[in-house]
């Protein structure tokens, strides 16, 4: 297994952790934190796929990610009382999940040969796009779509992948080193309560 797969498998576990917290802190049943917990981990690199007209789409071509996700629930599920307050454990797994699958998203479209943009862009959806769908199906504003510094961190966090990309560094310490950029971004921005401007208009 390449550190490429093994990142992705575990982004996918802390993304499904971080979607059955969320559905155990609504009081959903076993069936809907299993399907919130999927969606949280798979929607979002379900999208990317559809986007580059991958086929069939990651989680359909190989199931360790099926059997990961149904793991990572399971875990959550027997361990919801030792893991701790359950809104602190939700944010940690999902931090972990944005900066693991910002780099995963960017690396694919840079071996699908995008311009960086893109890749950027598909880095950014394969990490918020999953939260966006678990937050639509619990009828939440998604994140990203807050003031706070979400999507901005997969940007700086992809931003730094692609530089890095340009000199002769070995590939494995750039994934982890801008995956921890991402999640370390995320942190600090929640623990100094960083946030982006917000507009409106009177009406």
């Amino acid at each position: 297994m390449t550190i490429f797969h093994f990142l992705d498998l575990l982004g996918t576990a802390a993304f499904a952790i971080s979607g059955a917290l969320f559905a155990m802190n609504k009081k959903m049943d076993p069936f809907g934190v299993f399907i919130i917990a999927f969606v949280t981990a798979v929607g979002g690199g379900t999208l990317r796929d559809i986007l580059i007209d991958r086929n069939p789409v990651a989680w359909m071509d190989d199931l360790n990610y099926v059997y990961t996700i149904f793991l990572a629930v399971t875990f959550a599920i027997i361990l919801r009382k030792r893991i701790g307050h359950l809104s602190k454990s939700l944010f940690l797994f999902d931090a972990i999940g944005l900066g693991i699958f910002t780099i995963i998203g960017t690396e694919i479209g840079i071996q699908n040969d995008f311009h960086p943009i893109i890749s950027i862009s598909l880095g950014m959806i394969t990490a918020t796009f999953g939260g966006v769908i678990r937050d639509t199906l619990s009828n939440e504003v998604p994140l990203i779509f807050h003031k706070e510094i979400y999507a901005t961190a997969c940007i700086i966090g992809s931003v730094t992948y692609l530089a890095l990309n340009q000199f002769h560094i070995d590939q494995d310490i750039i994934h982890i080193f801008t995956t921890l950029i991402v999640i370390g971004v995320r942190l600090t921005a929640v623990k100094l309560k960083l946030q982006l401007p917000t507009f409106y208009s009177k009406s």
